[in-house]
């Protein structure tokens, strides 16, 4: 088979012969080329794949080269990096939280038995063996999959911690609502408790509703938590006397006070000065009277006091 045309101004004719000879080169040409064309390609994609894509990369056919494996390891280096700043954050959450609950046994527990908290790892202990459930990531499984579920663990644990960590605040916030202070600023002796007692005037038994602070004349009185100021006035019996309403019908009552320093309908906080320390009403000597109501019945001041009810 001959192939003829004309060319050029002159019209020479030119012929070619096309020949099974012909046509088998031809086809192994564009069979090379088109095979380097893929070969190329090939590469070209793995390569965006090592940078871009490792999954892909490893699903077409792994990591072939020194080169690529070292970027594979740079990934993975990183990522543990992160995995290791999420864990320091971890831990300093956890050291947050204990700190947090500490600042919460420091209110709630009275002080009597403080001084037998023991901090002592050989003392008697027990309780059933419950592994973290950030230690159970560190099983043998493929790098790939351990990584994942090691982020995934460490963000639930900093998602659990984050929840234990509120519900701490919570609990601390509605503690410190609480009547739980001391209500003298200063030093003092608590010279009669709550119960019956030989009336200090007559020598007959009688109910005596309260604690008995007593001070120099001039100590200040302070609320024992925040509230609202209900009575700031004078009583025959009492004296001077300061009445607060606190969060969960909490009232406690101040008496015998020298001067009082607040007016009904006031705002005050825990530790604000009430008064000061005086003898006025049914009183020996200067002495600060404290009584604490719940829901409108008289309860032993100690119960609520950090000192507890060794007093």
């Amino acid at each position: 088979m001959q192939l003829m045309w004309l060319s050029g101004p002159t019209g020479s004719v030119k012929t070619i012969s096309i020949t099974l000879r012909t046509v088998l080169a031809g086809i192994s040409v564009a069979a090379f080329t088109l095979l380097i064309l893929g070969f190329l390609l090939h590469f070209v994609g793995f390569k965006i794949a090592v940078e871009y894509n490792p999954a892909l990369a490893r699903s077409l056919g792994g990591v072939t080269t020194e080169a690529e494996q070292r970027k594979m390891e740079a990934i993975y280096r990183d990522d543990l990096d992160k995995m290791r700043d999420s864990l320091q954050t971890t831990i300093s959450e956890i050291k947050q939280l204990e700190a947090t609950k500490n600042h919460f046994m420091e209110l709630a527990t009275p002080s009597n038995l403080r001084d037998k908290w023991s901090h002592n790892k050989d003392d008697s202990r027990g309780g059933p063996f419950v592994t973290p459930r950030i230690l159970s990531t560190f099983i043998r499984l493929p790098l790939e999959q351990e990584l994942e579920k090691t982020l995934i663990d460490i963000n639930q644990t900093q998602a659990a911690l984050k929840d234990i960590h509120s519900k701490w605040d919570q609990q601390i916030e509605w503690l410190s609502s609480l009547p739980t202070g001391v209500p003298v600023q200063g030093e003092f002796r608590i010279t009669s408790g709550f119960g019956i007692r030989n009336d200090p005037f007559t020598g007959a038994l009688a109910m005596h509703e309260g604690l008995d602070f007593a001070a120099n004349i001039g100590t200040p009185v302070v609320s024992s938590g925040p509230g609202t100021v209900l009575r700031s006035s004078w009583d025959q019996s009492y004296g001077n006397v300061v009445e607060i309403s606190h969060i969960e019908g909490f009232i406690t009552r101040y008496a015998h006070l020298s001067k009082r320093s607040v007016s009904e309908g006031d705002k005050v906080n825990k530790g604000d000065e009430l008064g000061q320390i005086g003898t006025t009403g049914r009183s020996t000597g200067p002495h600060l009277h404290y009584e604490v109501f719940k829901k409108e019945h008289l309860i032993n001041p100690v119960h609520v006091l950090p000192f507890g009810p060794a007093v």
